[in-house]
């Protein structure tokens, strides 16, 4: 039974079976958003940059997409927990129709306008046009991207990791096989990436959408089930709030990081886009041990069980401060060596150098601030959420990678997002301590109830 395995099953364990097939969902998806820098590279230094223009609208998708889809699956964990079926299923319905409605007016008004969209975004002259034919087909696979993240969402937060990971791995393997074919055999060039990504995305979708309607899971959807009821909306926007402003500002940030990148050249804009591709890379390996520990803290949390959440924060942090730091140890001794790999442009190689070691720096300290930040948004904290959200990309970021170039010239750009995660750790710590010895006293009291 679902129950007794959230519930019982030692936690280390659980999130270790939960975290894995996270962990490789998350490499696919960033391999192949890899996959797709290389490739694009291989057009020129210009397309390389149009890249990271497109990044961060795909950003802007997920955020929508994780908003429904991590309000909605913190929701259903703790409905389940408590055994309540019926709401769990009106959650899921409505979160995911809320979805597909934003992801197709984003659609339809980035392609309406497209130009000035992707000159917003930060592309220069030269950039635009491979942004532009990359960015279109983002476009009209928006539907299909947010739907998506709100349905791999409720599958994690449900414990049915492996059944998220078979969607998004599915269509993160074809986009890597399709990438080469549309752009080089077919002679599609950059938009033969673009629609590659979105044949990718319509796929994956299909497959996790597969899942609800064939009943491997306990919530169900049904335009039926989809709340009237404005206080149920307001809970998983509350809820997935957090997420809204983690990935809407990773946006914003991108969008100024590209600006401010775009002065120094395409050089410093391409470098930039594939140090940010790199360093997700990395982060998704702990971030997807992280979202195993979801799931298990909003299910323990709802059945009140408070001591198995304080030990999931803590074997997750740990492990993710094990695993992220060997990884920025050796991004720390070859960042030449995978730079080149995407561009032999010695510019790009020159700059993109010194922003990886920065970045790799900051993997140490990321850890333990994202697992707070996990913690306090599964449990139903969205208020230390949201803030705990906004710094790293926003409060801690914006003004630093407006203010350091000033003074810095473009070594201003490649240490901005490392002076953000450690301003990040900092500010998140006064906010941990306090709630985990809460949860202690919590549980205590009622041991001695019972």
């Amino acid at each position: 039974m679902q129950y007794i395995k959230m519930t019982e099953t030692p936690v280390p364990k659980l999130i270790t079976q939960l975290g894995i097939p996270t962990i490789i969902s998350m490499l696919i998806t960033n391999i192949y958003n890899t996959v797709d820098t290389y490739f694009v590279s291989m057009a020129g230094t210009s397309a390389s940059g149009a890249v990271g223009i497109v990044f961060s609208l795909m950003a802007i998708l997920q955020a929508f997409g994780f908003m429904f889809g991590h309000g909605a699956g913190s929701l259903i964990s703790r409905k389940l927990g408590k055994k309540d079926k019926e709401s769990a299923s009106r959650f899921a319905s409505t979160s995911f129709f809320m979805a597909l409605l934003f992801g197709t007016l984003i659609g339809a008004l980035g392609i309406l306008f497209l130009t000035p969209f992707m000159r917003l975004l930060g592309s220069t002259e030269t950039i635009l046009p491979y942004a532009r034919q990359y960015g279109f087909f983002i476009l009209l696979a928006g539907p299909f991207m947010t739907s998506s993240c709100v349905l791999n969402n409720i599958l994690r937060y449900e414990g049915r990791a492996a059944y998220a990971m078979v969607g998004l791995t599915a269509g993160g393997i074809l986009n890597m096989i399709g990438d080469p074919i549309l752009m080089f055999y077919l002679n599609l060039g950059v938009a033969g990436a673009g629609l590659s990504t979105a044949l990718s995305q319509m796929i994956s979708f299909l497959i996790l959408l597969g899942m609800f309607l064939t009943g491997k899971t306990e919530s169900k959807l049904s335009i039926r089930l989809v709340t009237k009821k404005a206080e149920a909306v307001i809970m998983i926007v509350k809820t997935g709030f957090p997420s809204l402003i983690r990935q809407g500002l990773g946006s914003i940030s991108t969008m100024l990081l590209n600006h401010q990148a775009g002065v120094y050249g395409d050089a410093a804009v391409a470098a930039m886009s594939i140090v940010n591709r790199i360093c997700m890379l990395i982060f998704s390996v702990g971030l997807g041990l992280g979202q195993g520990y979801q799931p298990v803290a909003a299910f323990n949390y709802g059945a009140g069980k408070y001591d198995r959440v304080k030990k999931g924060f803590w074997f997750t942090a740990a492990s993710g401060e094990i695993i992220l730091g060997g990884l920025a140890a050796m991004g720390l001794l070859v960042s030449a060596d995978v730079i080149g790999l995407f561009r032999d442009d010695p510019e790009v190689i020159r700059i993109g150098v010194t922003a990886l070691r920065f970045q790799c720096v900051a993997c140490f300290f990321q850890p333990l601030t994202v697992c707070t930040n996990m913690m306090f948004q599964s449990v139903g904290e969205s208020g230390k959420a949201s803030f705990l959200a906004s710094l790293r990309s926003g409060i801690c970021f914006i003004p630093l990678i407006l203010i350091l170039p000033s003074f810095m010239g473009l070594a201003g750009v490649q240490i901005a997002q490392t002076a953000a995660d450690l301003m990040t750790f900092a500010i998140s710590l006064p906010l941990l301590i306090p709630f985990l010895r809460t949860l202690e006293k919590t549980n205590e009291k009622e041991s001695c109830e019972i």
